[in-house]
């Protein structure tokens, strides 16, 4: 049987946090309401957005793809280098990257499922040191820039002043959202989170389902890439030790993700990422220092597991007393039989 998925009462939780950072923000720095600051937080979500749609695939399988945001850097600086041999076609460039991100994440699949690493962990933690190397060598560690506008119009364009970047996001999420509610693929990757040996004894290819997370998870990172492109116009291989990683993660989590895999929604991670964007806008607006911006993050993911493991603890406490009550009830209709 699948877990249950992040239930509407926590996803209102989540949104109602959202707003009470916003009233926050806006009392402390008038300006936090301006069109173009709020325009600049949904071009931040969209960058997280994308990377956090792989990564919760990889958590509602009790997995994670700690190379997500290295990825990311790695298309974008296979983007570079192909501009730096002068190849101009932007549409050239990004099926490239989506490509090389898709194989990224394949192999991940392919070491946890077919070479049986013993946890994604271990592998998609080494996967990203070897994508900072790859993303440093393909561009010789230099930034590279001038790309093609083309290449540059999913980060950098706006319709109204309103990110295009984002109004792909609200599409993906929505086609996400109907694929895992609603097909059987979807079904499967609940399933398989929620007890990966009774879904592989149902007769589901698990290590399919697994492979296919972690490929999407990378095509999600080369998305992400092509968009950072947008917003900086520039790529840098440096960027590739950036904790993207950890904002996606995040994202997920506080939408109501569990590392226990079998939960998750796409609204709740969509939720969670305007929330990692707010708190990153008004950690700026509020000229609050990195350090002191990692420990808040730190204990904002510290207290969203802490929320979903006390949460879990009462879901396992209702069946139990749900089950004892039916047990209790039949052993009273054998009696009076």
């Amino acid at each position: 049987m699948t877990k249950k998925k992040s239930g509407s009462g926590f996803q209102m939780g989540t949104l109602l946090a959202l707003v009470i950072m916003c009233v926050v923000l806006s009392v402390a720095n008038s300006n936090f309401y301006s069109y173009s600051n709020l325009m600049g937080i949904l071009k931040q979500t969209a960058f997280n957005a994308f990377l956090a749609t792989g990564m919760l695939l990889c958590l509602i399988t009790a997995g994670i793809d700690l190379s997500v945001g290295a990825n990311a850097v790695f298309c974008a600086c296979v983007m570079g280098a192909m501009n730096k041999a002068e190849i101009q076609s932007g549409v050239l460039m990004m099926i490239v990257a989506i490509v090389a991100g898709g194989l990224v994440g394949f192999i991940n699949g392919t070491l946890l499922t077919r070479l049986h690493l013993p946890h994604p962990f271990v592998s998609t933690l080494g996967m990203k040191n070897v994508l900072w190397g790859l993303a440093l060598l393909v561009t010789g560690s230099q930034m590279v820039n001038n790309f093609p506008e083309s290449v540059q119009f999913l980060g950098k364009a706006t319709i109204g002043g309103f990110p295009v970047s984002f109004m792909v996001v609200i599409v993906l999420y929505v086609i996400m959202h109907l694929f895992l509610s609603r097909t059987a693929l979807g079904r499967s990757i609940y399933c398989a989170g929620g007890n990966m040996e009774a879904t592989r004894l149902s007769g589901i290819n698990t290590a399919n389902v697994l492979t296919f997370c972690y490929t999407m998870s990378g095509i999600m990172a080369a998305l992400g890439g092509i968009v950072s492109i947008g917003r900086s116009g520039i790529c840098n291989g440096a960027n590739a030790n950036q904790p993207y990683d950890t904002d996606a993660i995040a994202a997920c989590i506080i939408g109501g993700a569990s590392f226990t895999g079998g939960k998750g929604t796409m609204v709740g991670t969509m939720l969670g990422a305007l929330i990692i964007a707010v708190l990153r806008n008004g950690f700026t607006m509020l000229s609050i220092d990195s350090a002191g911006q990692n420990i808040v993050l730190g204990l904002v993911i510290i207290l969203a597991v802490f929320m979903d493991v006390v949460r879990a603890g009462m879901e396992a406490k209702n069946r139990r007393m749900a089950a004892a009550a039916k047990q209790e009830a039949e052993e009273k209709e054998k009696v009076a039989k």
